[in-house]
């Protein structure tokens, strides 16, 4: 604005302030240049005739019957028909919250509807509609996080042509029920749907009656055997087993490598805007997002040829890769192989029928069960005449134990988080430790019945009276020695408590696993969503929470191990689990991405090596280069190993049990194969649909070649005034040419032959002679080319010949 005020007038004198009319003519333009682009200049209809989502930059990749889908897509065989897959991605972005400013009547936004939000009105009267309706609730592995449905949650969702839509109070069913309905107004009913979102395990239940209730103006017929409903893969080891199983991308035919996160780009995107927009008027707002992501939509749209090259390299790498692999696992279990194929067919045809290959069969041992089977059978020697010693069952008699030293484990742990507690607080565990120690007297009764000796054990200790009941020895079988449990314990008590202790293990390793998968989800959502000082400190608490019952099951199953060492005689081979240290309390790092990391600093060393290769060919001082580089890159290699080594999978999330059965081995290798075979389809698809992507862009970028002409021929030469004619039919013309020099930059992407970066690459163009390669310079060297001094986006693409 000062350069605007100098250009003015450059004596210096007072000069009003035009701030605000300087906006007003900003947004007016950036309004105009959408309807330009969009070819509403060129309508019959003119700006008035601009319908809902017009404005929209469009997938050129995405499938669009009767623009760049074939004629006959339906009849496509079954093996290929995912190639015709519309992906959608749902989520929320809690940063863009807008102030309670101005009105929709005193800032009307200026083409609503027109381009990525959806129409206001129709939306605020259907919302009018569902005011009781509930907030989402979320899986269990989840459920922790319901508070970010709070008053601070509002957002949007969806960045496709009317596709975005403001939430009043976190993600409510009404909100993301009408998003979708409008985004698939744009999306052939036939065509297969992947529909991803982080919470999609609640959503999706009953979202078709939902649908049907909708006002006509969205009201859709849809075909659910065309729907498939996903979660995202950075958000779905967050959700319970039952969720990742159910689904997951990585086992859905047909997805290829889709992660399902393609909505989190543009909301990280945005992210920067919204501090600028949370001040704004709703109708200014809308104005300044859509162009934004008009711009976002472009970016991608331009770039559109490298992205899809350098995905199909590296999923013809990867596809041969897994494809290696699998067909030698596959060798290895010929004999089971045809069962597994069966099995894994029949739930791709039918997942709510078939049986899922990826699912343990085996359930993991609980307490529970076991306490049921020594019920039955105690059950059983009472009715065939058995005398009992007393009232409470020997298996009784063992659980109460456990049952007291679990107390005592939880109690250790309040304890040490409210050590500076309030009064309250503090009588809270004065209360509990009382509980606690008529826990413990009524359990020394008992063990006058089923084991004497532990009482004698703790009379030649002493002392008892002055300890604390949290740390009070209750000295089980397992804490005595084998002569003492021999001769001073009930015959059988000691094979009890072997059965619960190993129980145990098992549950208390399951739990661990499950507050493991909601500690990451906590910071991920920390990272992404917790912007404010009252948000900051819940969710710390909520950390904090979850870090105690971490250290809850963790000590609960060392205590189940050591025990189970002890009844062993001492022998950790008997014992059947491995002991859980510190550093195998971690989260689950996917054992491909740790593939990635190692590939990655192959290449590095790889690439360091060659530099010192030509180095001292050159005659260079190897040393005095390493030197000039600096300890950065030494910080860096010494971090790297121990960071490596925290992000390998930590064995309690690929073990059940050292001592596993037949059914949990074949179990185990039938899962293996399985997601060996996923891996190895999945990238085969990507190959297929990437290359599905490159022809459909090629075709959309023609069909509005087309379309741009056939609105120069359009203009009615005689009706209006020559230069406006004139000027009409030049900015069509240049928009055909420009979508047909985007065809060929991304044909000469997609054919170009990579050397490596900073060095010459060939290019196959359409236009060069038969047999013949050209050189096309250096990958840097292209970045630029044509990019100086241009003033539009039409002039970047007018500016020279594609590449030749």
């Amino acid at each position: 604005s000062t350069a605007v005020e100098k250009l003015t007038d450059g004596t210096g004198g007072p000069l009003p302030n035009r701030y605000y009319e300087f906006l007003r003519i900003t947004r007016f333009y950036r309004h105009i240049l959408m309807l330009k682009r969009a070819g509403r200049g060129h309508a019959a209809s003119g700006v008035n005739g601009t319908s809902p989502g017009e404005l929209a930059i469009r997938c050129p990749a995405c499938p669009r019957p009767g623009i760049n889908l074939p004629a006959d897509w339906e009849d496509a065989p079954p093996e290929l028909r995912f190639l015709y897959t519309f992906f959608l991605a749902l989520d929320a972005c809690f940063r863009l919250k807008r102030r309670l400013v101005s009105s929709a009547l005193r800032d009307p936004a200026l083409g609503a509807g027109w381009s990525y939000f959806v129409e206001p009105e129709p939306y605020r009267q259907y919302l009018l509609t569902v005011t009781d309706q509930v907030e989402m609730s979320t899986c269990s592995g989840l459920a922790a996080l319901d508070y970010a449905n709070t008053k601070f949650s509002r957002g949007y969702s969806v960045t496709g042509p009317t596709g975005v839509a403001d939430l009043q109070k976190g993600e409510r069913y009404a909100n993301m029920d009408w998003i979708t309905a409008c985004i698939l107004r744009w999306v052939h009913a036939r065509l297969r749907k992947v529909v991803s979102y982080d919470i999609v395990c609640q959503w999706f239940k009953h979202l078709f009656e939902r649908l049907k209730q909708l006002p006509p103006l969205v009201r859709l017929t849809v075909i659910i055997h065309f729907f498939n409903f996903v979660i995202p893969k950075m958000h779905i080891h967050a959700h319970t087993l039952k969720c990742q199983l159910c689904f997951s991308l990585n086992y859905l035919a047909g997805a290829g490598q889709t992660d399902g996160e393609g909505i989190e780009r543009p909301w990280a995107n945005i992210g920067g805007v919204a501090s600028s927009t949370r001040e704004m008027g709703p109708g200014s707002r809308a104005d300044v997002l859509d162009d934004h992501w008009a711009f976002w939509n472009w970016c991608k749209l331009i770039t559109l040829g490298e992205l899809l090259r350098k995905r199909l390299d590296k999923a013809k790498r990867e596809r041969d890769i897994q494809k290696e692999a699998f067909e030698a696992f596959t060798a290895e279990q010929h004999e089971r192989v045809a069962g597994w194929e069966k099995m894994a067919q029949e739930y791709e045809a039918d997942p709510s029928n078939g049986k899922n290959p990826y699912e343990v069969t085996t359930s993991a041992l609980k307490e529970s069960d076991v306490r049921l089977k020594l019920a039955e059978e105690e059950a059983a020697d009472a009715a065939r005449g058995v005398p009992s010693l007393h009232d409470v069952s020997p298996s009784s008699f063992v659980h109460n134990g456990l049952e007291l030293e679990d107390q005592q484990r939880r109690l250790r742990i309040q304890i040490e988080l409210k050590k500076a507690g309030t009064t309250t607080q503090q009588i809270d565990i004065i209360a509990l430790r009382r509980t606690l120690s008529r826990g413990i007297v009524r359990f020394r009764k008992l063990q006058a019945t089923y084991s004497p000796r532990a009482l004698q054990a703790l009379a030649r200790r002493g002392g008892e009276a002055e300890e604390l009941p949290e740390t009070t020895p209750l000295m089980l079988p397992s804490a005595l020695t084998p002569e003492e449990r021999e001769v001073g314990c009930v015959a059988g008590v000691q094979h009890i408590e072997q059965l619960l202790r190993d129980a145990q293990c098992s549950e208390a390793l399951m739990r661990l696993r499950n507050q493991l998968h909601i500690k990451s989800r906590y910071f991920d959502y920390k990272a992404l969503h917790a912007r404010h000082q009252g948000a900051n400190t819940r969710t710390r608490t909520l950390v904090a929470r979850n870090e105690s019952k971490i250290r809850l099951h963790s000590e609960k199953y060392q205590a189940a191990w050591e025990a189970l060492r002890l009844l062993a005689g001492g022998d950790v081979s008997k014992v059947g689990w491995r002991r859980l240290r510190k550093e195998d309390v971690r989260t689950m790092e996917d054992p491909e991405e740790l593939t990635k990391r190692q590939a990655l600093r192959a290449r590095q060393d790889a690439t360091r090596q060659e530099r010192i290769r030509r180095l001292q060919e050159e005659g260079e001082d190897v040393r005095m280069h390493e030197e000039e580089e600096g300890n950065q890159g030494e910080e860096a290699e010494v971090s790297a190993n121990p960071a490596e080594n925290r992000r390998e999978v930590s064995w309690i999330w690929t073990m059940a049990g050292s001592t596993g059965s037949d059914a949990e081995l074949e179990d185990a290798l039938r899962i293996e194969w399985t997601k060996a075979r996923a891996r190895s389809r999945r990238w085969a698809e990507e190959v297929l649909l990437l290359n599905e992507e490159h022809r459909r862009a090629l075709v959309s970028f023609e069909h509005e070649a087309v379309r741009w002409e056939a609105r120069a021929k359009e203009v009615p030469v005689g009706s209006v005034e020559v230069g406006f004619a004139q000027g009409a039919i030049a900015y069509a013309l240049r928009q055909a040419a420009m979508f047909r020099t985007l065809a060929a930059r991304l044909e000469v992407s997609m054919t170009e032959i990579h050397r490596g970066r900073g060095r010459k690459r060939m290019a196959a163009l359409p236009s060069a002679a038969e047999g013949e390669e050209e050189e096309a310079g250096s990958d840097d060297d292209d970045d630029d080319e044509g990019a100086g001094g241009v003033a539009s986006d039409e002039e970047f693409f007018m500016g020279g010949e594609a590449e030749e």
